[in-house]
């Protein structure tokens, strides 16, 4: 390994965007780090086969968190993504946004550049939108975004049941409106999915010299020369340790978790609780692993004998063996599928301003994240909360780099979150009941005697937890008491390092965060070439 330019530490949405773009100059060096592997297997590519949020031994870090108060003392599930592309190479494809008042919200916060017009340019540079080209959306750009291939007949049959409801129906979340129910478009490019490593990466292995991927390489710390980031130390595979040393950056890229998890373990943090746990502090910045956050999350499922719905059966297998012939001649139909195929953003309550719920219709039986089986066949539907006040925060379990953090997104902490979580709950139960749907379920998985407020609080604190958007936690401010990046992703009091990924939101976005973050490398590739 010689040494580069730009060391990017995380192969996930953020870091696959910024090494992309970056390496584009031939004149600079970039070595792009990844824990996992290249992100290339039919499993990855293929959408039925690559929904891997369930604990797989592979592609996953699979974390829990530590026990949570709000949730009955239940220790959640976060799984992350452990390959090249990172979380967008196993999550469920949605491609949202949020929504524009997110992004000026960011800016009134104190971060000039990231109000919804300053960042709608870096989401249209990212795209190649199938469907849309207008003012919202762009064309030509790396990453595939396309809509639904499934063909399946419960779309329309959840659109009919949101319409039946009084809820407007909406093409595009993407664009002028967000409010009401529709189809997601989805990150896939001819029925595959379309990762962020697919989108910035694998296209530019072999043909760009300049650009270098290590996976299976994990980042233990970072190096400095007095207050500047000159490096990193990593473990290769195999178990031989390097440092690579940089000439200009350092880019951290390591999500929520990762990316506080190697400032702390590197010295950078809460000096206190950094010398508690055996680290010597190397610059206090007590904002670190501070503010994480995320969609408290809930999911209603009912059974159904339809054989349109993925399940456990004979005929069900028999149905899946021709889709997967299908699949293959067409690239399409139930092998195609992104499991959430539908949902929406609504109001608890019609004096809001904007959604303050997200819904995601999902065409199987889903119980636990995957992690239980039911034989037979049903749908689910998850309801998130999209602005959650809970703050929770993450924190080292120990000194050594590969032991997993300590992850505490507080959910549910405070009340006003279980509050909007119930009424979400009440919202999307209408939905499930109105005559297109209550006509192809049979009973309610979990729900079946839930009804008076009190039941619904109380099913909330037996079954809610992540619909694995976490963030925040190296947020972006411009208070260094506080904050850990200032409005160019710079942290605070060092020199030649940055952040660019989930973790620098201030505030998280209503709706899914992957396409935001892609935004994120976006415009931090542009930031670090203007510096």
């Amino acid at each position: 390994m010689e040494d580069a330019d730009y060391l990017v530490l995380g192969g996930g949405s953020g870091g696959c965007a910024v090494a992309g773009r970056l390496s584009e100059d031939p004149n600079c060096r970039v070595v792009l780090v990844e824990a996992g592997d290249s992100g290339e297997s039919w499993v990855v590519r293929t959408p039925l086969a690559g929904a891997l949020m369930a604990p797989v031994p592979f592609h996953n870090w699979a974390f829990s968190t530590v026990p949570q108060p709000g949730p009955g003392g239940r220790r959640g599930y976060q799984p992350r993504g452990r390959t090249l592309g990172g979380s967008s190479a196993i999550n469920a494809m949605v491609y949202t946004r949020g929504h524009a008042k997110d992004y000026d919200r960011w800016a009134a916060l104190g971060n000039p550049g990231w109000s919804y017009a300053d960042v709608l340019p870096y989401f249209r540079k990212a795209e190649n939108n199938e469907v849309f080209d207008d003012e919202f959306h762009g064309r030509g750009g790396p990453l595939n975004v396309a809509a639904s291939r499934t063909d399946n007949p419960f779309q329309a049959r959840f659109l009919d049941a949101a319409r039946q409801c009084g809820h407007p129906i909406v093409e595009d979340f993407n664009g002028a409106a967000q409010e009401g129910c529709g189809v997601y478009q989805v990150t896939q490019i001819d029925g595959e999915r379309c990762s962020a490593a697919r989108a910035y990466i694998h296209p530019h292995v072999a043909t760009r010299k300049n650009l270098q991927v290590l996976t299976g390489t994990r980042a233990l710390r970072l190096v400095f020369d007095g207050r500047r980031a000159v490096g990193a130390e990593l473990a290769l595979p195999g178990g031989e340790t390097r440092i690579v040393r940089v000439r200009r950056e350092v880019v951290l890229a390591l999500g929520a978790f990762g990316s506080p998890q190697l400032l702390l373990l590197s010295g950078v943090g809460d000096a206190a609780r950094l010398k508690a746990i055996g680290v010597a502090p190397r610059h206090h910045l007590p904002g670190v692993g501070e503010n994480l956050h995320d969609h408290p999350d809930v999911v209603l499922g009912y059974r159904s004998g339809s054989r349109d719905l993925l399940g456990f059966s004979f005929g069900g297998a028999a149905r899946l063996a021709r889709e997967i012939l299908r699949y293959r001649r067409e690239r399409r139909g139930m092998v195609a599928t992104n499991f959430a195929e539908a949902g929406g953003f609504l109001k608890t309550a019609p004096d809001l301003e904007t959604p303050d719920v997200q819904l995601h219709f999902v065409v199987a039986l889903v119980d636990d994240h995957a992690r239980r089986q039911h034989l037979g066949h049903g749908f689910t539907c998850h309801v998130c909360v999209l602005r959650p006040k809970s703050r929770g925060a993450l924190r080292l379990a120990s000194a050594d780099p590969r032991a997993a953090p300590l992850i505490d997104p507080n959910f549910l902490g405070d009340e006003a979150d279980l509050e909007t979580l119930a009424a979400g709950v009440r919202l999307t139960r209408g939905i499930m009941e109105a005559p297109a749907l209550r006509a192809h379920w049979r009973r309610e998985l979990h729900t079946a005697d839930v009804h008076s407020d009190g039941e619904i609080r109380a099913f909330l604190r037996r079954r809610a937890d992540t619909v694995y958007h976490p963030v925040g936690s190296c947020a972006m401010g411009p208070d260094p008491a506080r904050a850990v990046v200032d409005s160019q992703l710079r942290v605070h009091g060092l020199d030649g390092l940055r952040v660019a990924d989930a973790s620098i939101m201030p505030e998280i976005v209503a709706g899914n965060t992957n396409a935001p973050t892609i935004m994120i490398g976006e415009k931090a590739a542009d930031l670090v070439r203007r510096a």
